[in-house]
């Protein structure tokens, strides 16, 4: 369940523009799958055990990008196709979110879990709400919904 919240939180940089979409996990090829609004594939992600990483691809099969835990610094790491860095996502205990920074320092967006409305929304480095992602029990799935402010 924890992996399913991580590939929940981690997609949002790849998907963060004008529609909704949905992710569902498929048993059948044990890796969740990404779908825009038409419901036609945009890609999907599996967890690659032999080396430890979780791994992105477009609906084509092309590897996008990976992502791997790094206990030295106690983060992640992204890295693109070619193995390059690209950049990390880092817990901050202090405000209680998680933030993505680039492969300079600066940070990118933060997620974080609002209880009242049931969803993890998604902000900026300004503070600005990009969208957010909501559990649909009618169809068992996240939806990302792009904020409208």
């Amino acid at each position: 369940m924890k992996t399913f919240f991580i590939l929940i939180l981690l997609f949002v940089p790849l998907f963060s523009w004008g529609q909704n979409y949905t992710q569902k996990y498929n048993e059948l090829y044990d890796r969740t799958e990404f779908y825009n609004s038409y419901g036609n594939l945009i890609g999907y992600a599996k967890r690659n055990s032999l080396y430890n990483r979780l791994e992105y691809y477009d609906a084509e099969g092309n590897l996008l990008k990976t992502e791997q835990y790094n206990d030295l610094y106690n983060r992640k790491d992204i890295k693109d196709q070619y193995g390059n860095q690209q950049g990390y996502e880092k817990s901050n205990s202090l405000y209680n979110r998680n933030e993505e920074y680039d492969s300079y320092g600066n940070m990118k967006y933060s997620k974080k879990w609002n209880e009242l409305y049931k969803r993890y929304e998604i902000y900026d480095s300004h503070g600005n709400m990009i969208g957010y992602y909501k559990w649909n029990t009618l169809y068992e799935r996240w939806e990302f919904t792009e904020s409208k402010y």
